[in-house]
């Protein structure tokens, strides 16, 4: 593709108008599911038509199998963007999405199915596989799964998933690398209270330093977002 002048607005109408194609082609001729994914997306954020966006993903789930797809499709079943709502087609996408190894699928699918009641016939079951994919999304490398599974080890789930506090340890210290100002701040109270770990107040405040660092920059961070919206380029 040419090179552009992304601060000249005529230019960028041009770029834009020929990402557009060669997504098309990309996956319409040449049927390239990664591609016909970033078409979902161009036509999610750049031409806001949210009924084709959801078209997109849905077919290039059902017929190119890809992951990513299927886990939007499951997230825009689940309110109804650009399709009807329905919350058993939402969880067999997102499940789906899961099967094809995409983290977010893994970790959306693990939430819906530990949080949400009658899915499945037995809720034994349903949460017993919510937690598994929880893990999978988790070893995947999804932060935020790391963190829910942390949360659930904390404090259990009555009569189906036993409090675990080492577990929960690991969890939360691989999301504190990860950089989860919340996982560090549990870090530092475990450690404080010798919960599931050696009791160290001296690893406690480390942990609590952490957490309030990552906090910061954070902040800081929602800051800069906040300041740049609405500007045009």
């Amino acid at each position: 593709m040419a090179a552009y002048n992304l601060k000249d607005a005529n230019e960028v109408k041009e770029y834009l108008k020929n990402l557009y194609i060669e997504y098309q082609f990309g996956c319409y001729n040449e049927k390239n599911p990664e591609v016909c994914h970033l078409l979902g997306d161009y036509t999610e954020s750049i031409k806001n038509d949210y009924k084709e966006a959801s078209d997109i993903y849905k077919k290039n789930c059902d017929d190119m199998n890809y992951g990513r797809s299927c886990t939007k499709y499951g997230d825009y079943s689940l309110i109804g963007k650009g399709c009807e709502k329905n919350v058993t087609e939402a969880y067999k996408y997102m499940k789906k999405g899961c099967d094809l190894n995409d983290s977010k699928g893994c970790h959306h699918a693990g939430v819906f199915a530990i949080s949400m009641e009658k899915l499945e016939k037995d809720r034994a079951v349903q949460v017993a596989d919510g937690m598994k994919m929880l893990k999978k999304s988790c070893d995947l490398g999804e932060e935020k799964a790391c963190f829910h599974l942390s949360s659930i080890y904390l404090s259990g789930i009555e009569g189906h998933v036993d409090k675990n506090s080492r577990e929960a340890y690991k969890l939360s210290l691989k999301c504190c690398e990860l950089g989860n100002p919340y996982a560090c701040g549990n870090i530092s109270i475990m450690h404080k209270q010798g919960d599931g770990v050696q009791q160290n107040t001296d690893l406690a405040k480390v942990f609590q330093q952490r957490a309030e660092l990552l906090l910061n920059e954070l902040k800081k961070y929602k800051k800069q977002i906040k300041f740049h919206q609405g500007i045009d380029p």
